[in-house]
């Protein structure tokens, strides 16, 4: 048998070496495996993995098409293939997917993330660049994502039960699975796509929950839709409750150390089956307010060769980095409780310290992929030439010119009203589903305020929030990592008191403004946003009759906004700022450095790129070229707290704390 010749590559720049392709007589993934015919898809019952009769070993990585633009699927997923890799993996975020509920957008949409998520496009392109896929469609799937992507108008649902049997829970499964599912099964491998694993909900046996009726409810389900390849679930090994049913499913693994001994334990769960590990965690995600996380090259090379050696199948979490656009970070609580006591909010980069970046640039982990791939993998196929790193531009700095208070920005917006605050779900907009992401504004006017006042907000403010009194700023500045602790303001403080003013104040208007700093993605299923959990009190007495303004910053309302005016010098308080970043010729990728400005959002030509707070670990935010336009582009910028006076552009991350 021929045995090509393996490169074997270090920590470089890919624009000091030509990389040969080496492969070229040998079959594609696809000629290997569809030689003869396509007559059976994946099959688990021996200790390897078989696919149409040939054994396989599944070599994937993890790429979540709605994190990148598509305008580089292509280029990340030929990088993937040109690794060695076999297969990606992707999950498939219902939340994105059907944004109200009964209305779906697969790219076809009108709504701003809807550039993304052209899925069948996905996969085609997928089979196009040689490579096999795993689709983990949930209807749960974590991701680190906001709510773990599930749709925020479920909480809207009386007697609801997230990710059970519940009745109420399954009717709108069951009406999204019977939209989702038609569309995948064309692109299954005995179909001739290129799908040949399904992973059923996602880490069931660290939900909270233990209703494996439940799996079996959303297997039947897929099935009666047409999926007919391999389907399986995924847990940690060593845990002492399993989320999945042996007999129907094959378990897979997720972690990222002792890989002999969570494989081993897989090996006794399921002997005479594959083993596999669906997660190996080959870097890791950043909180606001914590130090930048940290993964060497060394513990990535090691633990993945011992996956490889074992030997075992193996998708490593994550290979393409991406980006929390808009406000779709998600957020933990280690304590697992509806009162977001340990709330932690993730960061708009998903950067994961991944072999390709989130730019799509080549680090020193894809190196070592490579040349793990081409000595542990026993079929030789043909690979593509390493495409060329990404050019990134540093454009200089924007000036902010002009300015819209929070005052104005209201003008524009269509209130509720309610005698109490409720929860931005809960509000009657959105033909009736509520409001997903952003800010909700409570307003209360014509109010005498006492000297020295005292506002009560009972139970816990969900999640960030500003006090303003007749437009100016009273509440303290969430600016270094120690402010999200024990002080107002925060998720982490109950039933928080501030002092309004020191002098008595009549028919005063009184906003408090609530972000929306990303839904838990595990564990918490009461996720509602905004003030609920109690009322509001001046003095110990309840403030009644609110009027309610959804602040969602979607594109078509940001880009109707009219009433800007010069900026106003020793500015303080939410607002909004505009400058305009003129580009000659082709755009290029660059990264927004914001470590001037305290906190808020970034917005560009009216599509909410991600957010940012000096606190850190991260003081930039990636924009890929596609969002950019030759001539002139809008940067706007909705700071919490100061604004400054510019904003920088430079070519990678930039990571510091405060």
């Amino acid at each position: 048998m021929m045995i090509p010749v393996v490169l074997l590559f270090s920590a470089f720049t890919l624009s000091s070496a030509k990389v040969l392709n080496v492969t070229a007589d040998l079959p594609t993934n696809y000629e290997y495996y569809e030689a003869g015919g396509v007559e059976s898809g994946l099959t688990d019952n021996k200790p390897n993995f078989y696919l149409n009769g040939k054994e396989i070993f599944i070599y994937s990585g993890a790429f979540h098409y709605f994190r990148v633009h598509k305008t580089y699927w292509r280029d990340r997923l030929r990088k993937m293939r040109a690794a060695g890799l076999n297969t990606v993996e992707t999950y498939i975020p219902w939340n994105l997917h059907e944004p109200r509920s009964g209305e779906y957008d697969f790219g076809n949409g009108n709504n701003d993330m809807s550039n993304f998520l052209h899925l069948q496009e996905f996969l085609k392109t997928a089979r196009e660049e040689d490579l096999f896929v795993i689709i983990r469609s949930g209807p749960f799937i974590c991701a680190e994502f906001e709510f773990g992507g599930l749709p925020s108008w479920l909480l809207r649902e009386n007697n609801i039960e997230i990710r059970t049997s519940n009745a109420a829970y399954m009717k709108h499964v069951t009406k999204y699975f019977n939209v989702l599912m038609p569309i995948l099964a064309p692109h299954q491998f005995t179909e001739g796509g290129p799908i040949i694993m399904f992973q059923v909900e996602n880490e069931y046996s660290i939900s909270g929950k233990h209703d494996l009726k439940y799996l079996q409810l959303l297997r039947n389900l897929m099935i009666s839709k047409g999926i007919k390849e391999l389907l399986v679930t995924a847990d940690n090994p060593d845990k002492e409750t399993y989320g999945t049913l042996p007999d129907l499913f094959l378990m897979t693994g997720n972690f990222d150390k002792n890989p002999k001994t969570q494989l081993n334990i897989l090996k006794s769960i399921q002997p005479n089956r594959p083993t596999m590990t669906m997660e190996y965690w080959g870097g890791w995600f950043d909180f606001w307010g914590n130090s930048h996380t940290k993964k060497t090259l060394e513990e990535f090379r090691y633990n993945y060769e011992e996956i490889l050696r074992y030997p075992a199948s193996v998708n490593i979490y994550m290979f393409v980095g991406g980006t929390n656009f808009g406000f779709l970070n998600g957020a933990q609580n280690l304590k697992y409780d509806d009162e977001n006591t340990d709330f932690h909010s993730i960061t708009s980069s998903y950067d994961y310290l991944s072999p390709l970046d989130e730019s799509g640039d080549y680090t020193d982990k894809y190196w070592a992929a490579k040349e793990l791939l081409a000595k542990y993998n026993r079929v030789h196929t043909k690979l593509p030439d390493v495409p060329s790193a990404p050019k990134k531009i540093a454009y200089g700095s924007v000036e902010m010119e002009k300015q819209i208070f929070l005052y104005y920005m209201l003008q524009s917006i269509k209130p509720v009203h309610s005698t109490n605050p409720i929860a931005m779900e809960k509000l009657d907009i959105n033909n009736g589903n509520g409001q997903s992401y952003g800010y909700i504004v409570y307003r209360k006017t014509n109010l005498d305020i006492p000297a020295n006042g005292i506002l009560e907000i009972e139970g816990r403010v969900c999640d960030t929030v500003m006090v303003l009194v007749n437009g100016i700023l009273v509440s303290p500045w969430l600016e270094k990592s120690s402010d999200l602790k024990n002080a107002f303001g925060t998720s982490m403080t109950k039933n928080s008191k501030l002092t309004l003013t020191d002098k008595h104040l009549q028919g005063a208007t009184l906003d408090i403004i609530v972000e929306n700093w990303g839904r838990v993605n595990v564990g918490v299923y009461k996720q509602f946003k905004g003030i609920w959990q109690g009322g509001m009190k001046l003095n110990g007495n309840y403030l009644r009759d609110w009027t309610i303004y959804p602040l969602e910053f979607t594109k078509s309302w940001t880009n109707s906004l009219t009433q800007w005016s010069s900026i106003l010098e020793d500015s303080k308080g939410p607002s909004l700022y505009r400058g305009t970043l003129e580009i000659k010729g082709t755009p290029e990728d660059t990264f927004i450095h914001m470590e001037s400005w305290v906190k808020g959002i970034v917005i560009v030509n009216g599509f909410v790129l991600g957010r940012y707070a000096r606190m850190g670990p991260v003081q930039t935010l990636y924009l890929p070229a596609p969002l950019l336009q030759s001539g002139k582009n809008d940067i706007l910028v909705f700071e919490h707290f100061q604004p400054f006076r510019s904003v920088d552009f430079v070519k990678n991350h930039i990571y510091k704390s405060y």
